[in-house]
């Protein structure tokens, strides 16, 4: 059984999200690597459903950024400070 509400474990996971990008704020996953790989390195173990729901909150506070990659897949990372001029830029679309 799961502890506390949806919510409360969906503020766990953005915490270690965040925690998680401070440490490597150059890291880049799909939900389910989050999940699998940064949460447990941050001592926490959460159902993928806790996962998006953070995700999607960060997302929306512009904490990280959405890439939906050509193939179909979507990337999760920090949001990027504005990029100098000159800067390079990705491939795909990105949503923050």
């Amino acid at each position: 059984m799961l502890e506390g509400s949806a919510e409360s474990r969906a503020q766990r996971a953005s915490q270690a999200i965040e925690a998680y990008l401070a440490r490597w704020p150059q890291a880049a996953d799909t939900e389910e690597g989050i999940a699998r790989w940064w949460l447990p390195r941050m001592g926490v173990d959460l159902p993928l459903s806790d996962v998006r729901a953070a995700l999607e909150r960060l997302v929306q506070l512009r904490v990280m950024t959405r890439t939906h990659l050509p193939e179909g897949s979507v990337i999760f990372r920090a949001a990027a400070q504005p990029p100098a001029p000159g800067g390079a830029t990705g491939q795909g679309r990105t949503e923050s």
